[in-house]
C-alpha cells in the first residue's frame, strides 16, 4: 500500500489558515468518499437483494417441480417417466436452492456488514465531528473577540476572571475538538482501504464457495490472490491500529503541555521569556480599519512577515495579502482608546500607518522586536541573531507607549538619498530576468523559454523620437516621458466613459493563445509563483484611466501616462475566481497578429478586479457601438450626397430638353413664311410634330442644294 497522508496533530493549537486549508481538503476527500461508498452500497445491496430473490425462486421452483404429480391435466395422463425426471430435477434444484441461501448469508455477513458499518458508523462520527468542531470554532471566536473587546479604563476583576475563564473554556473546547476530528479524518484514510476491500474479498468467497466450479488452477489462482488480499488488510488494519495508538498519545501529551497556552494572559515570563531575536513570525492579530471619518473597526486575521514584508491572509483565502513594506520603516507601542497590546507601525514615508492588537504583552513586544530587526535588514544578514541583540535595546524602548509618535516618527524618517538608494533597488529587482521562470510555461498557453517582466517599462525610442519630431514642428515642448502635455486633456474631452482605479503592476510575460479563457489565469500563475520564489513583492502602483479609446497608466505623483494601450488591441480581460483583486488582460500587437502571440499583463487592484473587468467591456461596448454609429453616419451621408447628385444630374437634363426645344421653334420660325389666318378669323398653330416635320424637310431641301 502507498503511503498514507494525514494531518498534523501538533498544528492545531495554532490553526492557521494553512492548517484549515489542509484540512478542508480532507473534508472534500472525505465527502468524495462519502458518495462514492454510498453509490457502492447501492450496488452491493441490489447483488443482495439479488441473491435472496434467486434463492427464493429456486426454491419456488423446486416446490413447483415437486408438486407436479398433483396436478391433473385434462390431456396430460399418467407420465410415469415425466413425473421421475421431474423429481430428480426438484431433488438437484432444492439442493441448489439451499446453497443459494448460504450463499445469502455469507453474502449479508461478509460484504453487506463491513459497508454498512463503514455508512452508518464511521461516516456519520466524521459528520458529527465535524459540526462539533464548527460549534467550538465559533465559540472560540466569540470568546476571543469578546476578551478583546475589554476596556482598560472601566476594568472589572469578576467581568475579566469570566471573560478569561470563558477563553480558556472555549479555547481547550476547539483543540480538543479538533485533535479528535484530526484523528477520525486520519484513521478514515486507513478505514476507507479496508472499507472497500473487505466487502469485495468477502464477496469472492462466497462466490467460489457457492460455484466450486473450474479448473483446479484457476480456483487455486483465485484463492491465492484473495490471500494476497486478506494478508493486505490485515497489515493495513495493523498499522492503523499504530498510527491510531500513536496518534492517542500525542493528543494526551498536546493536551498536558498545551493547557497553559489556552489562557490568553501572559504567561510565566520565567518559563516562557520573551525571544528579542526573532526575523520572521506569524500569529492572530487585530487590525485597525476606518469605517468613516472618526469610526473604526477592529478584525481577526492571521499575520506573517514574508522577507521583508508584513502579510496578512484570511481563513477563506489561498495565498497572503501585502499589508505593508518593513524596510526601514518604525514601530512602537501605542495607547488605544479602548484596547490593550497595541502598536503601530508606520513605513518608511510615512504615508501608510498600521494599528495592530496583540494577545498579550509578551507576543506584543516579540512582534515589536521581529518588526524592528527585519527594518534594519537584519534577516538579510548571516548572523542575523548577534545583530538583533544589538537592536534589542531599541526594541524595548519601543514597547513602552509614547505620546510623541509625531516626534518619533520625524526622527527616524530616512534622507531623500536613502530614498533615491530604495527606488534604484527596486528597479533593479523587477527588471532582472530569471531564467527558472521559464520552467513553469505551458506550451498550450504560453510561449516556452518566455522571460516574465517585473516592471513597467516607458515607452519604446522610436514613439518618443516621432512625438519630439512632432513637438518640435509644432513648436510645443515634449516630456521625457513620450506624451505632449494636452494629449490627455484631449482624450478626456472626446471620450464618453472615463473610470480612474488604483492598480498595482504585478507583471507581464508573451502569451501565444490570445483567445484561450485559461491564459489569463494561467499568467497569473506563473507570475505570482515567479513572484514568490525570488522573493520579490515591490509593485508599482499607477492610476489606470479606462475610456472608450485606450487603458492608460498614470503615475499618481507626476500625473505622466505612463503606458498607453488602444482598446481595440485587448482580446479579453478578466479577474481570478478566487482572488478577485488580481485581473490582467491580453493585449494583441500589431507585429503579432501572423503568428498568433500576444502580451498578458497582470494587476492588483483594492477588490476591484471584476468592476476593472466590466468597465473594459463597457468600454470596448461603448467604442463598438460608436463606431456602428459612425458607420451609419458615413452610410447616410454618402447616400444623401448621391441623392443630391441625381438630382442635379436631373434637373441638368431637363434644362438641355428645354434649351433643345426652343431651339427648334426658333429655328422652325424663321424658315417658314407667316401663316395666314384661317376663315373663321382664328390663327393656326403648328404642333410640335408639324413644326418638327418642317425642320426635316428644310434640311433635305438644303442638302440637295449644296449637292447640285
Amino acid at each position: 500500500m502507498p503511503g498514507i497522508e494525514t494531518l498534523p496533530i501538533e498544528e492545531t493549537l495554532e490553526d492557521s489558515p494553512q492548517t484549515r486549508s489542509l484540512l478542508a481538503v480532507f473534508e472534500e476527500d472525505t465527502a468524495a468518499m462519502s458518495n462514492y461508498c454510498t453509490q457502492l452500497y447501492q450496488a452491493m445491496q441490489r447483488i443482495y437483494d439479488a441473491q435472496n430473490e434467486l434463492s427464493a425462486a429456486t426454491h419456488l421452483t423446486s416446490r413447483l417441480l415437486k408438486e407436479y404429480d398433483k396436478q391433473r391435466f385434462p390431456l396430460g395422463g399418467d407420465d410415469e417417466v415425466m413425473s421421475s425426471t421431474l423429481q430428480q430435477f426438484a431433488k438437484v434444484i432444492d439442493e441448489l436452492s439451499s446453497c443459494h441461501a448460504v450463499l445469502s448469508t455469507q453474502l449479508a455477513d461478509a460484504m453487506m456488514f463491513p459497508i454498512t458499518q463503514f455508512k452508518e458508523r464511521d461516516l456519520k462520527e466524521i459528520l458529527t465531528l465535524k459540526e462539533v468542531f464548527q460549534i467550538s470554532s465559533d465559540d472560540h471566536d466569540t470568546a476571543i473577540n469578546r476578551y478583546s473587546r475589554l476596556s482598560k479604563r472601566r476594568d472589572n476583576d469578576k467581568v475579566r476572571a469570566e471573560v478569561v475563564e470563558d477563553v480558556y473554556t472555549s479555547r481547550k473546547k476547539q483543540h480538543q475538538t479538533m485533535m479528535h476530528y484530526f484523528c477520525t479524518l486520519n484513521t478514515l484514510q486507513y478505514k476507507k482501504k479496508t472499507a472497500l476491500l473487505e466487502p469485495l474479498l468477502g464477496y469472492m468467497q462466497a462466490q467460489i464457495s457457492f460455484f466450486k466450479l473450474g479448473s483446479e488452477n484457476l480456483t487455486q489462482q483465485w484463492e491465492d490472490f484473495l490471500g494476497t488480499i486478506g494478508t493486505s488488510v490485515q497489515n493495513v488494519r495493523r498499522e492503523m491500529e499504530e498510527e491510531v495508538r500513536q496518534m492517542q498519545q500525542t493528543i494526551q501529551q498536546m493536551e498536558v503541555s498545551c493547557d497553559p497556552l489556552y489562557v490568553p494572559c501572559d504567561p510565566d515570563p520565567v518559563h516562557s521569556p520573551v525571544c528579542r531575536n526573532l526575523t520572521r513570525k506569524q500569529g492572530y492579530l487585530f487590525i485597525r480599519n476606518k469605517t468613516g471619518l472618526v469610526s473604526s473597526s477592529w478584525e481577526r486575521q492571521y499575520f506573517f512577515t514574508q522577507g521583508g514584508n508584513l502579510m496578512q491572509q484570511g481563513r477563506g483565502e489561498v495565498a497572503g495579502g501585502l499589508v505593508t513594506d518593513l524596510d526601514n520603516c518604525s514601530v512602537m507601542a501605542v495607547d488605544s482608546d479602548d484596547r490593550r497590546f497595541c502598536f503601530q507601525v508606520t513605513s518608511f514615508d510615512g504615508k501608510k500607518v498600521v494599528t495592530l492588537q496583540a494577545e498579550s504583552r509578551k507576543d506584543c513586544e516579540e512582534w515589536i522586536a521581529t518588526i524592528n530587526n527585519i527594518s534594519k535588514r537584519i534577516y538579510l544578514s548571516e548572523n542575523a541573531e548577534e545583530l538583533a541583540a544589538r537592536v534589542n535595546q531599541s526594541a524595548i524602548e519601543a514597547v513602552t507607549p509614547s505620546p510623541s509618535f509625531q516626534q518619533r516618527h520625524e526622527s527616524m524618517r530616512p534622507s531623500s538619498k536613502g530614498r533615491v538608494g530604495r527606488a534604484s533597488s527596486i528597479s533593479s529587482v523587477g527588471s532582472e530576468p530569471s531564467p527558472a521562470i521559464s520552467v513553469l510555461s505551458l506550451d498550450a498557453l504560453v510561449a516556452p523559454e518566455t522571460p516574465i517582466q517585473f516592471d513597467i517599462i516607458s515607452p519604446v525610442s522610436e514613439e518618443n523620437s516621432g512625438q519630439s519630431k512632432a513637438a518640435a514642428q509644432s513648436g510645443r515642448r515634449s516630456n521625457p516621458f513620450g506624451e505632449c502635455g494636452d494629449s490627455t486633456s484631449e482624450d478626456s474631452e472626446e471620450s464618453i466613459l472615463h473610470q480612474l482605479f488604483i492598480v498595482r503592476f504585478l507583471g507581464s510575460m508573451e502569451v501565444r493563445a490570445a483567445d484561450s479563457a485559461d491564459v489569463i489565469s494561467e499568467t497569473m500563475r506563473q507570475i505570482l509563483a515567479a513572484r514568490a520564489i525570488h522573493n520579490i513583492f515591490r509593485m508599482t502602483e499607477s492610476h489606470l484611466l479606462v475610456t472608450c479609446d485606450c487603458l492608460k497608466l498614470i503615475d499618481p505623483q507626476t500625473q505622466v501616462t505612463r503606458l498607453r494601450f488602444p482598446l481595440s488591441s485587448i482580446v479579453q480581460c478578466s479577474s481570478h475566481q478566487d482572488n478577485k483583486r488580481l485581473f490582467g488582460f491580453v493585449l494583441q500587437s500589431a507585429s503579432g497578429r501572423g503568428d498568433g502571440r500576444a502580451i498578458c499583463y497582470i494587476f492588483e487592484s483594492n477588490n476591484d478586479g471584476e468592476k476593472i473587468s466590466d468597465s473594459i467591456g463597457l468600454a470596448k461596448q461603448i467604442a463598438f457601438h460608436s463606431e456602428m454609429d459612425r458607420k451609419a453616419v458615413e452610410k447616410q451621408k454618402e447616400q444623401d450626397k448621391a441623392k443630391e447628385k441625381q438630382q442635379e444630374e436631373l434637373s441638368k437634363q431637363r434644362q438641355i430638353e428645354k434649351d433643345l426645344e426652343e431651339q427648334s421653334r426658333l429655328i422652325a420660325a424663321s424658315s417658314r413664311p407667316a401663316n395666314p389666318p384661317a376663315s373663321d378669323g382664328h390663327v393656326l398653330v403648328l404642333s410640335n410634330s408639324q413644326s418638327e416635320d418642317s425642320d426635316a424637310g428644310d434640311e433635305v431641301k438644303k442638302k440637295g442644294e449644296s449637292e447640285a
